[in-house]
This record gives C-alpha cells, sequence and structure tokens, in this order.
C-alpha cells in the first residue's frame, strides 16, 4: 500500500507462487477494514492465506502447511546456526587471507587466523548487549559468580585477545588473556554441563542466544586455551 508494506504479505505470496499457486490478492487498505477482517476470522494478525476457501493462516503457519517447518508443538527455540555461521565465515576470511598472504589456502597461519578471527566475532556478538551477556554468563561462568564485573569484562578481553593475535604482536598480552578466560570458560563449561548436568543456554554468542550450552561452547573455550599456549610457544621456537 502507500504508506505501509506488509514484509510477511510480500513472503506469502512469494511462497504460493513458488509452490505452483496463482494468488489473488486482497489488500486491506485501511485501519476499520482490517480490524473488521479480523474480527470476522477471528485473528490477531494480517496476513492471512486461505487454500480452496480454508483459512491456513499467517506466513509461519503457511511453512508448516508445505512442511517447511515442523508444528509448533515439534519445535525448539535451540539452535546451533549462529555458532555455525560464525564459525564458517571466521574459517572463509582465514583462508581468503592465508591465500592473499602466501598464494595458498591451508597454512598454519590460516589456522590461527582462524582462531583470532572466531575469538574476534563472538566477542562482537557479546558487546552489542554487554548487560544482557554477563547476565546469561553468570549461569555457569564459575569466576563471574564469584566476582560479577568479570562477565562485562569477558567480552573485551576477547576482543583484545583476538584481535592481537590476529596482528600477531603484543603476544605476551594476548596469550595470557587467552589462556584466562579459555581455562575458566572451560572448567566452568565441563563442570555445569558434563558433572551438574545442567540445561543451559550458551552466552557464547550473545545474551538472546539459543544455542545450547555444551560441546560447542567448550569449543570456544579450549580454541583460546589452545591459542595462548601456541603463540608464545610460537615465538620461542622461530
Amino acid at each position: 500500500m502507500p504508506d505501509h508494506l506488509c514484509p510477511y504479505g510480500l513472503k506469502s505470496k512469494d511462497l504460493l507462487e513458488r509452490q505452483g499457486f496463482e494468488v489473488e490478492d486482497h489488500h486491506l487498505s485501511s485501519r476499520e477494514e482490517t480490524d473488521a477482517f479480523k474480527e470476522k476470522h477471528g485473528v490477531k494478525s494480517t496476513p492471512q492465506t486461505f487454500i480452496g476457501g480454508k483459512r491456513i493462516g499467517g506466513y509461519d503457519d503457511l511453512r508448516v502447511y508445505f512442511e517447511l517447518d515442523p508444528p509448533p508443538e515439534q519445535q525448539s527455540d535451540t539452535t546451533y546456526r549462529p555458532v555455525i555461521a560464525i564459525f564458517a565465515v571466521a574459517a572463509l576470511l582465514a583462508l581468503g587471507l592465508s591465500w592473499h598472504q602466501y598464494e595458498t589456502l591451508l597454512t598454519l597461519r590460516a589456522l590461527e587466523w582462524f582462531v583470532s578471527l572466531s575469538m574476534t566475532i563472538l566477542a562482537i556478538q557479546k558487546l552489542q548487549d554487554v548487560e544482557s551477556f554477563s547476565t546469561m554468563f553468570l549461569n555457569y561462568d564459575l569466576l563471574a559468580r564469584r566476582w560479577v564485573r568479570y562477565g562485562k569484562l569477558y567480552p573485551f578481553g576477547e576482543a583484545l585477545a583476538g584481535i592481537l593475535m590476529m596482528a600477531g604482536t603484543l603476544i605476551w598480552l594476548s596469550a595470557p588473556i587467552a589462556l584466562f578466560i579459555g581455562t575458566i570458560g572451560a572448567v566452568s563449561i565441563f563442570k555445569a554441563v558434563y558433572v551438574d548436568r545442567r540445561e543451559l543456554k550458551c552466552a557464547c554468542v550473545g545474551g538472546d542466544s539459543s544455542v545450547p550450552l555444551g560441546f560447542v561452547s567448550l569449543t570456544e573455550s579450549l580454541m583460546m586455551m589452545i591459542m595462548g599456549l601456541w603463540m608464545p610457544l610460537k615465538s620461542l621456537l622461530l
């Protein structure tokens, strides 16, 4: 409409057309018309899709109808998608940097860049809402429970260590930070998940995360621990 765009209306229409339907699109052009439509059909939102005279529902209902999503009672709010996206992009960036720098993809430096980039991107996620992150972090981190302010300092430390390791400089500073927060994180996660058997959400991608606390969360901490040990060892060897 001239003064309003309905994103879910466009998505519903596109989905129907991709499923081979011819769509008869009825615009609700005023608030009065919209309210009357909702009252008539006993619905709280628009758009509403009807197929063969039968009301299917909104966009989410339409996806369930075409079996693109499971029914609501079978859906889970937990997902690994944010972490998979971060690690995948970090890996591709690391390979791209290696290709640019060394004209080959598989190098030791690419592995180092992957870990440091992952740390930095994960830190960005936390820094978007430090207060929310620190609240979720308190559910399982052992140091944050004793010193609450640590939860607000953690993402800054992770970002600093990741950036310095990315640049390969000030290892005397970045390595201890990564080793410290990585070790505490690994111990905290292992205790919460594998000892106490608690089912928690991980704060690794921010305070509104739906990522389950577990192996993926532990991997983040272990990567920081390994980098914290490897970078100074590498400096001594070279």
